[in-house]
This record gives C-alpha cells, structure tokens and sequence, in this order.
C-alpha cells in the first residue's frame, strides 16, 4: 500500500502579522504551504483535520492566545503547535505545554531555531499519518478474513510452522500453505516479518494472544494445541 498525504502547511495565528515577520519569512521559505490567520476560529473554521504540517500560535501578556489548544483535541486536531511568545515567562511556558504545545519559544529568538523545529516537527507528523493510514487499511483487510482464515493468521504470528499449524487446525500441511498463500495475498504481505508487524496487534484484539501448549514425549510426534482464553 502506498500511504500519500497531503501536502504540508504551516500554519500561523497571530493577532499582529507585522510582528512576527521574520517568523512569516522563516515559515514561507520552507518546502510546504503556509498560512497566516487573524484569529483561532478562521483557523479551526478551514481546517481539514486530515491535513499535516504544523501550527505555530503567537500569545502575547497572560497569553489568552493558549485557549487554542484546548479545542483542537476534541476536534481531532493533532497538529504539532509551536508557541511564539512575545513575553516568554516560566508560567507562560508551563501552561502552553500543560496545553499540549510541542514547543514554546521566544518570539525574539525564534529565527535561529524555527526552520529545524518546524522541519523535524511536520516530517514526524507525516509519519504518524501514514502510520495511521497503514492502520487503517490494515484493519479494513483483516475484517475481510474468513473465520478459518483468522485461525490461520493467529497460529502463523503466534510462530508456529506450517506442520504446527495443520496438526493443530487437523487439516494437511499443504491446506495451510494454501491458506497462508491466501493470507498474504488479501493482506497485501509480502513476507512473514511484514505479516507479524502489521497484523499481530490484530489477532490479539480480536480474540486475544493465543495460548500455545506444544509437548513432545521422547521420539513421539509433536502435538500442538492452540487455545484461546476463556
């Protein structure tokens, strides 16, 4: 699967463009959209919650400015913020990341450091879309499984082979390899270690880890049983 997303913005509330120009120049120069708003709800207002970049929030005095953040987690927002104060105080600063502020700097020395936080934090938030994307489809695919499919899946991640497997489900070896070769084809897989990463989490959501109790008495065949909890 290939994960797009859209292209990046940044995104700045200030009440006072002119005051934070070079923070507008450093923004505008980078590699993805930008964007200046006068206020909080003309941002949240034109928002896409499924867009990625950045939110850079300019506070000024006792910082008012930080009621922003409190509306963006109930309403899916999680965009990285990064404050810019103008009077950068402890309090200012504890508050704006009890708020959730990924980072807070003074507006004064904010040209130094601004392009690489600003970098760094858009880059991991299109990462973590992606991942939620390959999420996403993951789980729309599992849901696709039959019943006897899903037992399959949970033995395979559970790291039995394909013998383990047949002996366990009572079917012949090449059932299983049918069944797996099914299993890697509906679940878009192309090897076993792409199988565990992307689906273990899901077989233990569904019905729980499988409890596997494997006894071989001396020269005697192994014989596997797989158990679900009660």
């Amino acid at each position: 699967m290939i994960c797009s997303v859209p292209m990046p913005c940044i995104h700045l509330v200030t009440r006072d463009a002119a005051a934070c120009g070079n923070v507008v120049l450093l923004a505008s120069g980078l590699s993805f959209g930008f964007q200046a708003w006068r206020d909080a709800d003309g941002f949240l207002s034109a928002l896409d919650p499924d867009a990625t970049g950045a939110l850079l929030v300019e506070v000024a005095g006792s910082g008012p400015e930080l009621a922003l953040l409190d509306r963006l987690g109930p309403l899916g927002v999680d965009m990285p913020v990064i404050v810019l104060a103008r009077d950068a105080t402890v309090d200012l600063c504890r508050r704006a990341f009890k708020a959730g502020a990924r980072e807070f700097l003074p507006l004064s020395a904010a040209e130094d450091s601004l392009p690489d936080i600003l970098r760094k934090a858009v880059g991991q938030h299109v990462l973590e879309r992606q991942r939620q994307q390959r999420s996403r489809h993951a789980r729309s695919l599992y849901t696709r499984l039959s019943e006897r499919e899903r037992e399959v899946l949970g033995l395979v991640v559970a790291g039995l082979t394909n013998k383990e497997i047949a002996r366990a489900l009572a079917v012949s070896p090449r059932t299983v390899e049918v069944h797996r070769a099914r299993l890697a084809c509906k679940l878009e897989t192309d090897s076993l270690a792409q199988l565990v990463r992307q689906y273990a989490d899901l077989v233990d959501e569904d019905s729980g880890p499988l409890d596997l109790v494997c006894g071989q008495a001396w020269g005697a065949p192994l014989a596997v049983a797989a158990r679900r909890p009660v």
